[in-house]
């Protein structure tokens, strides 16, 4: 009798399935990409961190400099060995000043290197702390129907996996690449230095350089992007699959689960191996085309020197040819870090498409506090639906009493749930309103609204920590002795007390160490310390058995008594002493009065409680 249940907001994902709702599809679909904006966004977190970045680039800026000097004074050593009338001459005194440049230079090299490093880290560390506590903060943030529509693996993916990739570009690929135009510049000005002529056949490789690297980039890119986004949905399988493991297995359809997830293992597979095989081919391609220039170099320069052409020695070679490789090295470089920056940049959109996403809105600006608030609710002509084109409710109107105990019944996929969902405002209206004490709620800031409203839903919410923490989650700042009050009143006092270390007893994840009917006492002492003016009861009781439910319906009516509570029912019996019951059928209401009177009438409501309660006796 209970209408489908799909989380405290709404349609949600279905297992192995696209996100809830037929704009499922659409909302997985990829979006056109930003390459310049995501880069001028992540370089906004970047320098954040503006002391770690300045130091970093100062001391890369010093290593590059002083690495650019070790072939020169090579050059320098290599040409204290001169022929003079036949024989080899050596200025043994110069040279092992050069020498010892040359083993300064490595040390010095090495030490800043270390440093680099250390910087780098922090760098990156600093950077992905930053995002990552935005994105949660953002999460936090987004409307129910985000979550509802959006797949719960993907999202941790991007928080995860995603912001990893970003940490793994920060710290290798910022440094590589200001290395390599720091030491592209000091190549360039050494080997104009020693021979203009070298040089300008040195940079015909650039066009054919870049020439090669964006015919491959096209590709590389479609395959990196593809390969994130086909993680996000293999994540969201797993995460689907572990947290429904048990009707996975009552279904036994642990065969179905691991061929999804093998269908969705070699879809990335397969994408990888191309954003690999793309992203490994510009590697051997750029030394290909390096070495080539080398070996151009070295013909060239030795026939200067046998020809006595342009004034070159032999140590002077020598330097071109290593500057030469430092001109090559920094595209190397580049095209080495090529994937690593694809990938970061397509986890980065990913982050970026979330922090994008509109914040839930609040449009409250009335005054009003929780304790002024009494509890009259007023329903008026609701309209609405989660998919635009298919209502859900079609004119609902209902008008509560402060105090008063309503129970809201009816077929599965009638509206009851939705109501509930509107009240607290997890979504927004299509149309008409609803008014606490006269105030319409759009304008009660949300704080107060939902600090006003406990809810006790069927599928119930704990966390990994103690019993007493999971209660105290209903009110901070309550003591030892409200919680027990609490839970006392709840009766979960019952078996928390034949637990060996009680109330500090630690749940598993979602309280898995307890029986449902446990989690669900636990869950109503929660709301029970929250002290509300309105208590919402989502077939609260739907998972307790019988003899507990017997036991709980004093506690639920003590708990009940002066405040406005709405009961959606989905065990008849439950509600017999409501002060009015309201049957939905169709987003409407058809039919209200107390439980003798709608029975007496013959109407929806009596079909209901006989079809529960066929053959036994009233």
């Amino acid at each position: 009798m209970s209408e489908k249940r799909h989380g405290p907001g709404g349609p949600g994902p279905r297992p192995g399935g696209r996100p809830g709702g037929p704009m499922g599809a659409r909302l997985n679909a990829e979006k056109p990409k930003n390459t310049k904006r995501t880069l001028f966004r992540l370089a906004r977190y970047i320098g954040k961190s503006g002391w770690v970045l300045v130091g970093l680039l100062a001391i890369m800026l010093v290593v590059t400099l002083v690495e650019i000097l070790n072939p020169f004074f090579q050059q320098k050593a290599i040409d204290t060995i001169t022929l003079v009338d036949g024989k080899l001459a050596v200025d043994l005194r110069a040279m092992v000043g050069y020498l010892a440049a040359i083993g300064g230079t490595f040390v010095f090299s090495a030490t800043l290197s270390y440093f680099q490093g250390l910087l780098a880290a922090k760098l990156s560390q600093t950077t992905v702390y930053t995002m990552r506590n935005e994105l949660f903060s953002k999460i936090s943030r987004l409307p129910i129907s985000y979550t509802d529509t959006h797949r719960h693996g993907d999202i941790m993916s991007r928080m995860t996996n995603d912001i990893e990739n970003v940490s793994n570009a920060v710290s290798q690929s910022i440094a590589t690449l200001f290395s390599a135009v720091l030491t592209l510049i000091g190549a360039l000005t050494m080997m104009l230095y020693y021979s203009p002529l070298l040089t300008a056949v040195a940079i015909t490789i650039i066009p054919m350089t870049l020439l090669v690297s964006s015919v491959l980039a096209k590709f590389m890119r479609k395959y990196f992007v593809a390969q994130q986004r086909i993680l996000g949905r293999l994540n969201s399988n797993v995460e689907e699959s572990v947290t429904g493991y048990k009707t996975v297995v009552a279904y036994g359809k642990e065969a179905d689960a691991i061929a999804s997830f093998a269908e969705n293992a070699q879809e990335l597979r397969t994408t990888s191996i191309k954003a690999r095989v793309w992203g490994s081919i510009m590697g051997p391609i750029m030394n290909f085309l390096g070495n080539f220039h080398y070996v151009l170099l070295a013909a060239l320069g030795g026939y200067m020197v046998l020809s006595g052409r342009g004034g070159i020695t032999v140590g002077s070679i020598q330097a071109m040819l290593q500057y030469s490789k430092k001109f090559s090295q920094p595209i190397n470089m580049i095209a080495n870090q090529y994937s690593t920056i694809l990938t970061a940049l397509a986890g980065a959109e990913r982050i970026f498409e979330i922090m994008d996403s509109a914040n839930e809105v609040d449009t409250g600006r009335s005054d009003i506090r929780v304790e002024d608030i009494r509890g009259d609710i007023t329903f008026e002509n609701l309209q609405f639906g989660y998919v635009p084109g298919e209502p859900v409710l079609k004119g609902f109107d209902l008008e509560v009493k402060a105090g008063q105990k309503i129970a809201i019944v009816g077929a599965t996929g009638s509206g009851k749930t939705t109501v509930v969902n509107l009240l607290t405002r997890f979504y927004e209206l299509d149309g008409g309103r609803i008014t606490i004490d006269g105030v319409d709620i759009t304008e009660i800031p949300k704080d107060t609204l939902r600090h006003a409203i406990a809810i006790v839903l069927q599928d119930t919410v704990l966390f990994s920590d103690t019993i007493g923490a999971n209660i105290r989650y209903g009110r901070d700042n309550a003591t030892d002795e409200s919680v027990r009050a609490a839970a006392h009143t709840a009766m979960a006092d019952v078996f928390i007390d034949r637990l060996p270390e009680g109330y500090e007893t630690r749940l598993t994840e979602s309280g898995s160490n307890l029986s449902e009917g446990q989690r669900q006492l636990l869950s109503i002492s929660r709301a029970v310390l929250a002290d509300p003016k309105i208590l919402i009861l989502d077939e609260a009781t739907s998972s307790v058995d019988t003899r507990t439910e017997l036991r709980l319906q004093q506690a639920m009516n003590n708990l009940m008594k002066g405040r406005t509570s709405l009961i959606i029912a989905h065990r008849l019996s439950t509600i017999r002493d409501a002060d009015k019951i309201v049957v939905v059928s169709d987003g409407r209401i058809v039919e209200v009065g107390s439980h003798d009177e709608l029975l007496a009438k013959g109407g929806q409501y009596s079909k209901l409680y006989s079809s529960q309660f066929a053959g036994v006796a009233i």
